[in-house]
This record gives structure tokens, sequence and C-alpha cells, in this order.
């Protein structure tokens, strides 16, 4: 069994940056892909980025060149780099591990809010 275990997040102003990590614990070595995703009050969950294994990346187009996604394999662990944060980044935001690009997440981190408000 795997899981994740993240850290991070909190309240930020807007214009400010946070740093999010996610750390698998148990054997991942079939995953491929980890990622983020975020969940606003009365949204859907929403993709914001992926990294495969190779370091290819994926964004959501509302947080490219805002956000940066990044992962250790040694350690196991994956980063969301967050900057320029804006009022409607604020979500819930959960890690993911997933075999393929195009399947649906094979595990969940707990989620941390993220809140950016003045």
């Amino acid at each position: 069994q795997v899981q994740l275990v993240e850290s991070g997040g909190g309240l930020v102003q807007p214009g400010g940056s946070l740093r999010r990590s996610c750390t698998a614990a148990g054997s991942i070595f079939s995953i491929y892909v980890m990622g983020w995703y975020r969940q606003a009050p009365g949204k859907q969950r929403e993709l914001v980025a992926d990294i495969g294994s190779y370091g290819i990346t994926t964004y959501a187009d509302s947080v490219k060149g805002r956000f940066t996604v990044s992962r250790d394999n040694a350690e196991n662990t994956w980063y969301l780099q967050m900057n320029s944060l804006k009022p409607e980044d604020t979500a819930v935001y959960y890690c993911s591990l997933k075999s393929t690009w195009r399947s649906s997440p094979d595990y969940w981190g707990q989620g941390t809010q993220v809140t950016v408000s003045s």
C-alpha cells in the first residue's frame, strides 16, 4: 500500500509564493506520473500539474508560467512551487500518483488548504 504525505500550504497574500511537497511511503516503482490537483469550493477537482519519471511536465493553462512541478525520484518526493499567487488559486490542493498520463490517480494525498487573500 502507498501513502502520500503532503506538507506546505497555508495563507499567503496575492503575489506571494508557496511551496508544496509530497512524499510517497511504500513501493511506487510501477507508478509513473506524479502530480497535483486542486478543488475550489463549489467546483470540480482539476489537474494543476503532472510530471513524468523523465521530467516531462504538463500544466493547466491557468497556472502556466507561475507554477513549477519537480520531483526527486531518489526520495519519492515531488514538489509544487507556486509563485505570483492569485485569489483564484485558493483551493484544497492534493498530490497524486497515477500509472499513466491519461489514467485517473491511483493514490491521493490528504489535501491541504491554500488560501490567497490580503
